[in-house]
């Protein structure tokens, strides 16, 4: 009778799903850092902590940042738990070249792939700037300090040539476009992944030009940041936007710190990896948060519970020294 009830106990034990098995050493609640409102990483991880905290039993809630160059830091300190970063600050960072923390951020692991995040231009309809080279001489909001955007905007500003007397403006996604419209600066340059809330919103209420990259200032953009590559923006993807636009991107990579639990760790990847339907609930961008995008990571190393999940599964996991 005890013998059976002990095989009956230890059956339903075996029957639940990992996540409940194994979370003795998992925190009762943790913090992802995203970027600011209007920005993709917000939106993307607003549904993400709810998945997390619905599907794993583990508070997850969304903090507001400066985006990956913060991020990233808050991860390696330990003040975050989880965080979104594009694979350049990371590098950076993991290097000792932050500007916010310029110390090698060794901790940092990496999780599982988001999506790719391009850069992108907006001016109103009625300005007379229609090219990058316009640029020249004008405001130019570039996104929070400390974010992807600003980081490598202002750093393509400061050093392609031609662009000496750009003024530049810090401010969250939508407060920048909202500065857009107040005339307060001439242009919107960011970068988010795709459709970016505050352009989509933008765009809808106010006549808007978007500006293409032309060779020249493509091949610029990658000489000043090398982790950039090609991407086109589809067509329609904004109101007003009825042509596809050249640019270039970054991806984005979930990241946890080495000491998170591996069981949390691969039930978090397991979680992005296995619902897309769901992920693409959160975000469009979702779109590329798909297993076989591991590859784009060769710069951080990942966590071995993320590594586990993949290689479970068939995917080849690069090996990041």
């Amino acid at each position: 009778m005890k013998f059976t009830a002990f095989l009956t106990a230890a059956a339903c034990v075996a029957a639940l799903p990992v996540a409940a098995q194994d979370n003795a050493d998992w925190p009762a609640s943790i913090t992802i850092g995203t970027g600011s409102q209007g920005g993709t990483y917000f939106g993307y991880g607003s549904g993400f902590g709810a998945m997390i905290s619905e599907e794993l039993g583990v508070n997850a809630g969304v903090e507001i940042t400066g985006g990956p160059v913060q991020n990233v830091t808050l991860v390696e300190t330990g003040e975050h738990q989880l965080g979104f970063v594009t694979l350049g600050p990371a590098d950076e960072a993991r290097r000792g070249e932050s500007p916010l923390m310029p110390t090698p951020h060794e901790g940092v692991r990496a999780l599982f792939p988001m999506y790719q995040t391009p850069l992108q231009a907006a001016v109103l309809a009625s300005s007379d700037i229609e090219s990058f080279e316009d640029l020249q001489g004008k405001r130019v909001g570039v996104g929070p300090a400390g974010g992807t955007s600003a980081t490598y905007w202002t750093r393509f500003f400061e050093n392609a040539e031609g662009y000496d007397n750009v003024t530049i403006s810090n401010a969250g996604g939508s407060d920048t476009a909202g500065q857009l419209k107040d005339g307060l600066i001439d242009a919107f340059v960011y970068a988010a992944g795709l459709p970016t809330g505050a352009y989509s919103q933008l765009a809808v209420e106010n006549d808007v030009r978007f500006l293409s990259m032309d060779d020249e200032t493509r091949g610029t953009m990658k000489d000043i940041v090398p982790a950039m590559s090609d991407f086109t923006i589809p067509a329609n993807t904004y109101e007003d936007q009825p042509e596809p636009l050249e640019t270039t991107s970054l991806w984005n990579f979930a990241i946890a710190h080495e000491d998170m639990s591996e069981s949390l760790a691969y039930e978090i990847t397991a979680l992005a990896m296995e619902n897309h339907d769901r992920m693409m609930t959160n975000h469009a961008a979702a779109r590329e948060t798909l297993p076989e995008n591991v590859g784009k990571n060769t710069v951080i190393p990942f966590h071995p519970g993320a590594a586990r999940w993949f290689e479970e599964n068939g995917y080849d996991v690069p090996s990041v020294e």
